[in-house]
């Protein structure tokens, strides 16, 4: 309706400047009105296709019917008495749920906080407290959040931990399994290399946890190779380490399982959460062994706002709604139609180093041809005319090159469809 963007957002985005941190950035400046269904409509008018999901946040759509009336019903009966003081059944149903669902049939127990650097920092907490040790190992490339402890565990310098040190001690990163830098490395080895280099620089027997995202996020959507992730999950197990998988990003069925562990039959100690799991209201879990959950004190998790109501009454919606819609399935046949039309663009444009991920959760690592040197700045000008276009794109990795797409699971094929068309014609004008 209008150029992006329009006057209506350019005037509030004044109004933002002048009110809000510089700290906090925006990657398109369009105001929204509402949305839902993989569209988001901004106040000058214009139909936006969103394949960000506020970065796998509305899964089940921006105001999916039965989380707005979980929400509804909750909100009008109390929307809050802190579960530590009194506590409300909605918390509960939520902790029963997480323990159906996540990887192994062991005994399960959760704690609900409220974003997912909270649930990693509580992951960390529980390992410490059950083994006595005190080290933590991450991967290159990770991003577990932007807390002081998270922000040691991530691995990015810039946006995420630029002069924001010191950090909390005792972290330590190894290499990962990145298949597209890893020439001739597979998974068995690059378990190897990490397991080796912990030994040697950390000391197994110093290690509370080994944690790692299955898909990693914004480190640019890296799909490790297959044995990675049972390789390094047998040796902590065999060592008494705890095995942490970060499924912040990955879980509730954006990778196409209910988690991206499930796929190649992983069974983590703890599982974190959040983003997809309440539809776009603020809640995170750690939820695992009910012997680790256990070990911790009385009053040693929680906080004021962990396992809201509200909250809690979204999850339950988003839950439902994702098995009465079977989104698992939907973001399989989601990855079937992106990385279909993904393919295609590459066989033209040879920047175009490495289409990878799984489910909806799709990126393609941009570089110069014929090399791995990675090229963020074509990333940034797609990404730019696909906002230009209504078509809102997410940037990632840890060189600033990666495209990555997350659409709703709710999404449409034509709309899927309609999106990739812009995309395509981003790279025939840029790529060329």
């Amino acid at each position: 309706m209008t150029e992006l963007p329009g006057p209506k957002s350019r005037e509030l985005f004044a109004r933002r400047n002048s009110v809000v941190s510089a700290g906090v950035s925006t990657a398109f400046p369009v105001f929204i009105e509402r949305a839902g269904g993989g569209v988001l409509v901004d106040v000058d008018g214009n139909s936006l296709i969103d394949l960000g999901s506020g970065i796998a946040v509305t899964s089940v759509g921006n105001a999916s019917p039965k989380v707005v009336q979980a929400v509804s019903e909750q909100v009008a009966a109390f929307t809050h008495t802190c579960f530590m003081v009194t506590p409300y059944e909605g918390y509960v149903q939520v902790c029963e749920q997480l323990a159906e669902l996540t990887p192994g049939d062991h005994a399960k127990k959760s704690a609900l906080f409220n974003s997912g650097s909270e649930a990693v920092e509580n992951a960390v907490k529980i390992a410490r407290h059950a083994t006595g040790r005190t080290a933590v190992v991450a991967f290159d490339h990770a991003y577990h959040g932007r807390t002081n402890l998270t922000m040691a565990l991530t691995a990015k310098n810039m946006p995420y931990k630029h002069k924001f040190g010191p950090f909390a001690s005792d972290i330590y990163r190894v290499p990962t399994s990145y298949p597209f830098r890893d020439a001739g490395v597979d998974g068995a080895a690059a378990a190897a290399r990490a397991i080796s280099q912990i030994a040697v620089q950390v000391g197994t027997e110093n290690v509370a946890a080994v944690i790692i995202e299955p898909i990693q996020g914004e480190g640019g959507f890296v799909v490790p190779a297959a044995g990675f992730l049972p390789a390094v999950a047998d040796w902590c197990k065999a060592n008494g380490i705890v095995f942490i998988a970060d499924e912040i990003q990955t879980g509730f069925c954006r990778t196409g399982d209910w988690f991206a562990c499930d796929r190649e039959g992983v069974v983590p100690d703890l599982i974190t959460t959040a983003k997809g799991i309440a539809g776009g209201l603020p809640l995170a879990a750690v939820t695992g062994r009910a012997e680790l959950m256990d070990a911790v004190h009385a009053g040693g998790l929680g906080g004021t706002y962990g396992g809201n109501p509200v909250a809690c009454a979204a999850a339950l919606g988003t839950i439902a709604t994702m098995r009465e819609l079977d989104l698992a399935g939907a973001a399989r046949a989601i990855e079937e139609t992106m990385t279909t039309r993904l393919r295609a663009i590459a066989s033209r444009h040879p920047a175009i180093g490495d289409i990878r991920g799984r489910g909806a959760m799709i990126a393609v690592e941009l570089v110069k041809p014929g090399t791995t040197e990675p090229d963020a700045a074509l990333t940034g000008a797609i990404a730019k005319a696909c906002h230009a276009q209504g078509v809102v794109v997410l940037t990632a990795g840890s060189y600033g090159n990666v495209l990555r797409f997350l659409p709703p699971l709710v999404i449409g094929q034509d709309l899927l469809n309609e999106g990739l068309d812009v995309i395509e014609a981003a790279f025939d004008q840029l790529a060329a």
